[in-house]
């Protein structure tokens, strides 16, 4: 049995993703901001009669909150196989986090990040930790804006490319992650799950949104691919990948600059060290 922990793991691909594992026996924690929503797809997965499902509170919006929930985990665990990195909002006004953060950037990276490297010290028990994070082929329209991570600096804001930009962060940190754990039995590898029918399309309006519907794949597909990545001994020894489900894996050049994904990561660990 597994131990695994899925951000959002209360629809869409989470939760398709959780009740994969739980089928095949696993212990898998649901990480989610709503509590009536995860109890829900809790009381769902445990009809399953298979595996073990316990949930987190975990809201990205709030590093003090991500700390606390990880330090609940610290204290209780022994060690965490596979960590999914897959929560993530679209937001089309800009918005800022409880810590003054643009929302995208805020809930998408810079949360995850923080809630990656805390726990870490559990992944590193296990006998093969793997963390996937889900990025995007959005990160094509993405830069990396280093003087407009708070909401205050945002001078203008398109939706549709600050998304873009929490993606290409996505991405960055999963390879500079990998990077820095090349001689550790932890690996990190990112995935686009193709264009997938979930509530992060829940912002937009509603016509876009019946557009946008016809060409979107149920949640399972991707849950498939996110399995075999994080269990598959074909991917035991794949680390800093990136791969996507219904189109080539094209990455843009600041997605494999190394060099970038490295100066992302040190500037976010400046941003969050009081919590590490």
């Amino acid at each position: 049995m597994k131990t695994i922990i899925i951000t959002g793991a209360n629809t869409g691909i989470g939760f398709a993703t959780a009740k994969s594992f739980v089928q095949d026996g696993h212990h898998v924690f649901l990480a989610c901001r709503n509590p009536q929503k995860a109890e829900h797809a809790k009381q769902q997965l445990e009809s399953l009669r298979t595996g073990k499902v316990e949930l987190l509170a975990l809201d990205l919006d709030s590093l003090d909150q991500v700390n606390q929930t990880a330090n609940e985990l610290l204290a209780r665990l022994d060690k965490i196989d596979v960590l999914v990195n897959n929560a993530g909002i679209m937001s089309p006004t800009l918005e800022s986090t409880k810590d003054g953060y643009e929302k995208q950037i805020g809930v998408n990276y810079i949360g995850h990040f923080l809630w990656t490297l805390k726990l870490l010290p559990l992944l590193k028990k296990s006998e093969a930790g793997r963390v996937v994070n889900l990025a995007s082929m959005m990160h094509l329209m993405g830069s990396i804006k280093f003087d407009q991570f708070k909401a205050e600096d945002v001078k203008s804001y398109n939706g549709v490319l600050r998304y873009g930009n929490s993606k290409l962060a996505n991405l960055l940190f999963s390879n500079a992650l990998a990077d820095k754990l090349k001689n550790t039995s932890i690996t990190s590898n990112a995935l686009h799950p193709g264009g997938v029918d979930s509530e992060i399309y829940r912002e937009l309006p509603k016509y876009q949104y019946m557009v946008i519907k016809l060409f979107l794949i149920q949640p399972n597909k991707p849950a498939e691919l996110i399995k075999k990545i994080a269990l598959d001994p074909s991917w035991a020894k794949r680390t800093g990948q990136y791969v996507s489900l219904q189109t080539p894996a094209f990455r843009s050049s600041k997605a494999k600059d190394l060099k970038l994904a490295h100066q992302l990561y040190d500037q976010t660990l400046g941003l969050v060290k009081n919590y590490l």
